[in-house]
């Protein structure tokens, strides 16, 4: 990782220490201490690994590794401590403690105990000499054993302060630039198994690992339009429903794929239609993260029958007809002029008759059933069905017409250029 060009050395940060007095003790202390630096980072080592299982395991920080970082964090902060300048970047061992433990998946306040450890180790090290050397003490002007321990121990943890300062803006840093990388890891992934190339087990293995859900569940694709009025990402709504999916924008449209347990398509359904407000087109559902691809071509035609921003949803196989109609524009023109041409030439009874032909057949060309739902009586309806056989020359007793009449009404409204992808008339 690149380091933090903004990042300013420890020492630049704290008091140095001065002539005489503190200052020329901390000195001495720091002089003192250096030579046995290898002893002092195996006291550490020993301490950290008694307090911290993450350390004593050894993984995923083995003791050489720690050994390393520990006897450069000490070498760095008793130079700091005691103004010992070594001519190189103070801040270096911090910033390199903080980028490999967050690489590592360390948690960051195991990574301050450690520090703190250390801090505690180095001070019981002062400590040690300052009572082994009270007559050296006395020459420097120190104004009584406890007091200079007080004095030493607030200087020590200052250092150590500064430094834990470093290390975590560091470790944060790499975090963020780590998260980064795998948003857009598993983007590529999701856009390949969009593309089609989840065939390749590598990849769908890849894409379920970034994913963070099995190459082989229930999944669904999502095609939604961009409508103004819709959020973005449904994303939120359906993880408050325990519902997961993964969602971007792509080709003017946002594309998500949903992970789905037992009985939750009908649930999917009624969130998108009602939480999001989004125009949407599902797919079938599928078992394999490598049939994203072709689920998403069906999504996608799903939605080109809905009208545009109507914040309608449609799974693909409650649109079938109109699948096949929106695809074939040439085909859906004809069956319209074929079935209902003469009633769309009449426009004083156009809409009442298309409303009446819709309701009956939609109650199994049943007159009564149409006539309560039309709130008329049944003759009324007969009558309507009679008059729209008459302007299109059609037999209403016969299965292929009312087939013809069905299909015709679907397409209607995608001729009208009302779809997402319709067909202009």
């Amino acid at each position: 990782m690149a380091q933090n060009p903004g990042a300013r050395p420890p020492h630049a940060e704290g008091p140095r220490p001065e002539g005489g007095g503190d200052g020329e003790l901390r000195r001495s202390l720091a002089v003192a201490l250096l030579p046995g630096i290898e002893e002092l980072t195996r006291r550490v080592v020993d301490d950290i690994h008694a307090h911290s299982n993450t350390y004593a395991s050894g993984s995923p920080v083995s003791r050489d590794d720690l050994w390393g970082i520990c006897r450069d964090n000490l070498l760095r902060a008793l130079e700091d401590f005691g103004g010992l300048s070594s001519g190189g970047d103070a801040g270096q061992a911090a910033r390199e403690t903080g980028r490999r433990r967050a690489e590592q998946g360390v948690p960051m306040d195991t990574v301050l105990q450690a520090y703190r450890r250390g801090g505690r180790v180095m001070w019981q090290v002062m400590v040690e000499h300052l009572r082994a050397t009270r007559g050296t003490q006395e020459a420097h002007g120190a104004a009584g054993d406890r007091d200079t321990e007080l004095d030493m121990a607030g200087a020590v943890w200052e250092t150590i302060d500064r430094y834990s300062v470093v290390m975590a803006e560091s470790y944060r840093m790499t975090q963020l630039e780590m998260q980064g990388r795998q948003e857009t890891r598993r983007v590529a992934l999701f856009e390949a198994l969009l593309d089609g190339r989840g065939d390749d087990p590598a990849v769908a293995a890849a894409a379920s690992a970034a994913l963070g859900v099995p190459v082989q569940d229930r999944y669904v694709v999502v095609a939604a339009a961009q409508d103004p009025a819709a959020p973005p990402n449904p994303a939120p709504v359906l993880a408050e429903h325990g519902i997961w999916s993964f969602w971007r924008p792509r080709s003017g449209r946002y594309a998500g794929i949903v992970r789905l347990a037992a009985g939750e398509s009908g649930v999917l359904l009624g969130l998108l239609r009602h939480r999001t407000g989004a125009t949407a087109g599902v797919s079938p559902e599928f078992d394999r993260l490598a049939r994203a691809g072709r689920a998403l071509r069906l999504a996608e035609q799903a939605l080109r029958t809905l009208p545009a921003q109507s914040g309608e949803v449609a799974a693909f196989d409650d649109r079938l007809a109109e699948v096949l109609l929106v695809g074939r524009p040439e085909i859906a023109e004809r069956i319209v002029g074929t079935r209902l041409g003469g009633v769309l030439d009449v426009a004083a009874e156009r809409e009442v008759l298309l409303g009446t032909l819709r309701v009956w057949l939609d109650s199994g060309c049943s007159a009564a059933r149409a006539a309560e739902l039309l709130y008329c009586h049944r003759n009324t309806v007969l009558n309507r069905i009679g008059r729209i056989a008459e302007l299109t020359g059609c037999n209403a007793e016969s299965g292929e017409v009312r087939l013809g009449w069905a299909l015709a009404l679907r397409a209607l409204p995608l001729l009208a250029g009302d779809g997402e992808g319709a067909p202009g008339p």
